[in-house]
């Protein structure tokens, strides 16, 4: 088929697009690359490659118009800074409802979306959180954006799929603790962790369920979570182990601040009905993996929404 992916240079993205690739698909990827590493994809025959941005009207329109997408996966998001409203309004509310006006102009048969489970908020009425859970994401400027943009994908009348998210990671991951704690430690710094527990699901594992979502499985809403938290100190851990160091750096251990939540686990008992054995690679292979990859390629990124852990890591090995 033909598939456009935004941010196709982006951790899920990319993930995707080599994916679609490897079994014969043309691709088509839209991205600004605000956050997507260009190394992330290998020239390809099949691969059309475009820089731009998705809040561009007229882009859009004329890539739709040469491309004739079947599908469209849509990942591209502003996230890279919290304080940033202008950019999140701008790719999350505005860029969505560019794609999703143009797959309705242009008879695309699906559209593949991704959201935050900070849509919820951070303090949710029960956990796991079920897809009947209020929306409620008045917390950051990057969920209130993303709950607007997956409003306009609903409101287009195109056929489409949306996962909310538990905390994707992996080797192409840019933000989050997974690249600070690699980056710091590459570098001989001290850690913190806090007191909250997540759900990390490796981005491969997500990316194999988009490609059955393009091919037609499921439709509406579904949360993409194995249905476990782990405390952020395991993911440490596992960075550590990853990177076979001689000392356990013992970290800082913090309480939540007033912008973190404790837990936002989420109930994937619809994905699992509708998408069978879904796999979950386990947080020590996936450690291993992006250690691998940041050793030789170096990691960038450390990009995060608590403002006592921003700071880049462009260039640490």
């Amino acid at each position: 088929m033909k598939l456009l992916v935004t941010g196709g240079f982006g951790q899920v993205g990319s993930t995707v697009a080599n994916l679609a690739l490897a079994r014969g698909d043309d691709v088509l990827s839209i991205d600004n690359f605000a956050t997507g590493r260009r190394d992330n994809l290998d020239d390809h025959p099949r691969l059309t490659a475009v820089e731009g941005s998705i809040a561009d009207p007229a882009l859009v329109a004329e890539q739709f118009e040469t491309f004739r997408p079947d599908v469209v996966i849509h990942t591209a998001a502003s996230y890279k800074d919290p304080d940033d409203w202008h950019s999140d309004t701008l790719v999350n509310a505005l860029g969505t409802a560019n794609i999703a006006k143009a797959c309705k102009d242009h008879g695309v048969k699906r559209l593949v979306y991704f959201q935050t489970a900070l849509c919820y908020g951070t303090k949710p009425l029960t956990s796991p959180i079920t897809l009947d859970h209020p929306i409620d994401p008045v917390n950051s400027s990057y969920a209130i954006s993303k709950t607007c943009g997956e409003h306009y994908v609903q409101f287009s009348g195109v056929d489409w799929v949306t996962f909310r998210l538990a905390n994707v990671i992996g080797e192409r991951n840019v933000s989050g603790p997974l690249p600070i704690f690699y980056g710091r430690l590459a570098k001989r710094q001290k850690c913190f962790v806090t007191e909250a527990r997540r759900d990390f699901c490796y981005a491969g594992d997500l990316a194999k369920v988009v490609v059955r979502a393009a091919d037609g499985a499921g439709r509406g809403t579904y949360h993409f979570s194995s249905g476990k938290d782990v405390a952020i100190k395991e993911l440490y851990d596992a960075v550590v182990r990853a990177m076979k160091l001689n000392d356990y750096p013992e970290p800082e251990v913090r309480p939540l601040g007033p912008d973190d939540a404790a837990s936002i686990l989420l109930d994937p008992s619809r994905l699992m009905a509708d998408f069978g054995n879904v796999e979950f690679t386990s947080l020590d292979d996936i450690a291993r993996t992006a250690v691998e990859r940041w050793e030789t390629a170096g990691v960038v990124g450390g990009y995060t929404h608590l403002k006592e852990a921003r700071g880049p890591i462009e260039g640490s090995r």
